[in-house]
């Protein structure tokens, strides 16, 4: 499927898989792609069966960041990207990285080529980045005298000390993909971060979606939380998967019985 010409779609197997689709413009974000990349996110939270995804761009970039001639020339798409009712709720263009972490099941994000700005902010949304050695990345937002604003300092905080992403923030330095991995940008190096994003989330999918799903959320809220919420929140998961009947299909799996895991827990 096809979104807004800007974005593929294709779900096979519980899978989906979201393929940036700007190739000619090495994937840089207009507006109509920022709509795209939401559309997508909404269109697979509302799918229960998806099981995991794996987001990747077409073409020998990954993502090259903002467009920022089509972005500039009319205010009023840096305003619909901008505005927003509440303060604490993502806009659009935070939502394009935000959205994956949103998501219950796990992000793979394939990284090749350049990955620059918003680039950078969408992968970052991810769970997992795969990233080719020679890839490029960068919090480019300072070269336009701007600070990154699309959700990416969330992902930033958990990954990298403070004084690491003030320093890549401040000066847009490129790092090579060996040298995200050394920083914990990157998850892993592949040479081919497509195929091997694809083998990890089908191992992800091996597990009963209920756990998945809850160690995301368990993860993502706990991680800097204070030590009685996070054991809080580790009985409280444990308890609706308990409940719910993929744990016991688990068990059944490892006694070597052929069943399928049900529909994932709404979480």
């Amino acid at each position: 499927m096809k979104i807004r010409n800007r974005v593929d779609l294709e779900v096979e197997n519980q899978l989906a898989r979201v393929t940036l689709q700007r190739p000619e413009k090495h994937n840089a974000l207009d507006l109509e792609m920022f709509r795209a990349i939401t559309e997508a996110q909404q269109a697979i939270a509302a799918d229960r069966s998806v099981r995991a995804v794996v987001l990747s761009g077409a073409g020998i970039d990954f993502c090259t960041g903002l467009d920022v001639k089509s972005i500039m020339r009319n205010r009023r798409d840096m305003l619909k990207l901008l505005w927003k009712w509440f303060p604490w709720r993502a806009n659009l263009a935070q939502q394009v990285s935000v959205g994956w972490r949103q998501l219950p099941v796990p992000v793979i994000a394939a990284i090749h080529g350049r990955c620059w700005g918003g680039g950078l902010q969408i992968a970052l949304g991810a769970d997992f980045r795969i990233v080719q050695p020679d890839a490029s990345l960068s919090i480019m937002e300072a070269r336009w005298g701007l600070v990154p604003d699309m959700g990416g300092t969330l992902a930033l905080r958990e990954l990298l000390e403070r004084d690491q992403a003030m320093w890549l923030t401040m000066t847009a330095e490129q790092l090579s993909g060996s040298r995200a991995l050394e920083l914990g940008l990157a998850t892993m190096l592949a040479d081919e971060p497509g195929a091997v994003a694809l083998e990890r989330a089908r191992k992800l999918m091996q597990n009963s979606p209920d756990a998945i799903a809850a160690t995301k959320r368990l993860f993502r809220k706990s991680w800097s939380a204070g030590a009685g919420k996070a054991l809080a929140r580790e009985s409280y998961y444990q308890v609706r998967i308990l409940r719910g009947s993929n744990q016991r299909t688990a068990v059944r799996r490892q006694t070597g019985e052929e069943t399928e895991f049900g529909p994932a827990l709404k979480w």
